[in-house]
């Protein structure tokens, strides 16, 4: 009997006892539901705050900042980085201080803005920066106000570890961390791109080349008293850019308050009427046609040419002169002459050709479409042939001259290094031969003619002045030059081209009172050449130099007619 009263206890025993079991996994599944809610609330709430500036409804930048390759010239050196920078932020309903004493501490901190707009952000609704990219002190000395209503999230930050050196090469980022202007934003998607981030982006510029041209051009437009100037160094084989600047400057780690004008790019994007640097684009183009046969060949400019309804006149008295003089004197009138003779279609074409009727080819997003003649008549041949009545930028001077002295190909320029990648195969533009004769005549404007402050002993430099007068209401502006020197060295064996062009230079006692190129620009070349030549791997030889035997007895100084 006792066993029979023992049974049904046992069993009702572990029927409790399971009961209990399963009523706390319920509680347990219920507490870990709960948490989960809890995580994710929580969660959602962190991720809202980190993309959203709650006080404008746009991204924040912050951790989502896409990470960036670094830019570095040709050898090497840091350009552009992105690095972990800190920002301020507010939440005003975590403020504990008296937000007119906050606003007062921050305008202590932070100078630049009012009291008023600091005010406006404590007082805010929603959360909202006070200021991105903070310097280290002003996080220091926000967080030593002691107040929990500050916050300093980390971002990413892009610095610019050369300041100013290659501005407008390099442009600069939006807060999004995106490219918007020069090789930031040309190659935005490529230095963003997760396959290729972790190697930097190779620039066709070498950082001490660039330091020289910047350094050098702007002691000139300084001095000169100019309201800017701009700056190319391109290679003629490969296209490569090795320099490249626009002047006034800005620095990209500091935009704020500065002017947005100075981030214009003038070698890509500003037009200008070169003048006399076509001339021997326009007499390269006569030779290659053979509408100029002969060297010695003379052309009138005694007088100046009546040409529908007005003149063309040269800037000092003439007389008859034939090709090589034709430069050295740069005759207007004679360079007219010749392009009449050669023809309209020609000369148009090689102008194409040179893609002066097109954006310059480069990366850059900058870039200015030509001012193009709507009506290539007889008139527009003569003109144009010595720079008038065409606006092209410096770069489309640049890669011309390249071609003109290269053996006659013409290649597109890159910002990029092509190391031991094939330049581009090139497209003749001029015959081989013409390119050698151009390559005397423009040494000689350097060593006998407009040119010689250019002349840079050793280097063999060749090129030739530009002094344009800038159009405006009514007609040319007599008073305000465009002093440009397009140049090449060296001109035994071309390896670099050089333009170099200052904006409305003062006549002052830096250029003994003169504005024109020779004066102004030629000896910014000299220098140029003098201290880069060497870190470009051209090296001064007095031994050797273009061999320009046949051509120096055609100089004379006689008045004779033919």
């Amino acid at each position: 009997m006792n066993t029979l009263v023992v049974r049904p206890t046992r069993v009702r025993t572990a029927g409790v006892r399971q009961q209990i079991l399963l009523t706390a996994q319920q509680r347990l599944m219920i507490l870990m539901l709960l948490f989960a809610a809890a995580f994710m609330l929580v969660s959602m709430r962190l991720l809202y705050f980190a993309l959203f500036d709650t006080s404008s409804g746009q991204r924040a930048t912050g951790a989502f900042i896409p990470a960036r390759a670094d830019i570095v010239d040709r050898n090497g050196v840091p350009l552009a980085r992105t690095i972990d920078g800190y920002s301020i932020r507010v939440v005003p309903s975590k403020l504990l201080n008296d937000r007119n004493y906050l606003a007062g501490e921050l305008h202590r901190i932070f100078p630049d803005m009012s009291r008023a707009e600091l005010l406006a952000k404590l007082t805010g609704p929603r959360p909202t920066y006070i200021r991105r990219r903070a310097l280290p002190d002003q996080v220091a000395a926000v967080n030593a106000i002691g107040d929990v209503g500050f916050d300093f999230p980390r971002e990413k930050e892009r610095l610019y570890p050369q300041l100013t050196l290659a501005a407008h090469v390099l442009g600069f980022t939006d807060a999004d961390g995106h490219g918007v202007t020069g090789v930031e934003g040309a190659f935005d998607a490529r230095l963003i791109d997760k396959a290729t981030r972790g190697e930097p982006l190779a620039l066709s510029i070498d950082a001490r080349v660039q330091g020289v041209l910047e350094s050098e051009l702007g002691a000139a437009v300084a001095n000169l008293e100019a309201i800017g100037g701009a700056g190319v160094i391109l290679d003629v084989h490969t296209g490569e850019v090795a320099a490249m600047t626009s002047l006034p400057t800005y620095n990209p780690n500091k935009l704020t308050g500065s002017d947005p004008t100075t981030r214009r790019n003038a070698v890509t994007y500003n037009l200008y009427e070169l003048g006399s640097t076509f001339k021997p684009l326009s007499i390269g183009a006569a030779i290659d046609n053979g509408t100029v046969t002969s060297m010695a060949r003379r052309y009138d400019a005694s007088a100046p040419l009546p040409i529908a309804g007005f003149r063309i006149r040269d800037s000092h008295p003439g007389r008859w002169y034939n090709v090589p003089e034709t430069l050295i004197e740069s005759s207007n009138i004679a360079t007219a002459r010749i392009a009449d003779d050669l023809g309209r279609e020609p000369l148009e074409k090689l102008f194409r050709d040179l893609h002066f009727d097109q954006r310059p080819d480069i990366e850059l997003k900058e870039r200015a479409f030509p001012l193009w003649p709507k009506n290539w008549g007889r008139v527009t041949t003569m003109t144009t042939s010595y720079g008038h009545g065409i606006a092209v930028t410096p770069l489309h001077l640049a890669s011309a001259y390249a071609a003109l002295v290269n053996g006659g190909l013409y290649r597109p320029a890159t910002l990029l290094k092509l190391g031991d990648k094939a330049p581009p195969q090139g497209r003749r533009v001029f015959k081989a031969a013409t390119s050698a004769r151009m390559r005397q005549l423009l040494r000689l404007i350097v060593s006998d003619g407009t040119g010689k402050q250019a002349d840079a002993p050793g280097f063999r430099v060749g090129g030739k002045t530009g002094s344009a007068e800038k159009p405006g209401a009514g007609g040319y502006r007599r008073h305000s030059l465009v002093s440009t020197f397009a140049a090449a060295f060296p001109m035994d064996n071309p390896r670099y081209v050089v333009i170099v062009m200052i904006d409305e230079p003062k006549g002052n006692a830096y250029s003994s009172g003169q504005r024109t190129a020779g004066w102004t620009a030629a000896p910014v070349v000299r220098r140029v050449v003098t201290r880069a030549g060497p870190m470009l791997g051209v090296f001064p030889d007095q031994s050797r130099d273009v061999d320009v035997s046949e051509l120096t007895p055609l100089l004379r100084r006689n008045e004779e007619a033919p």
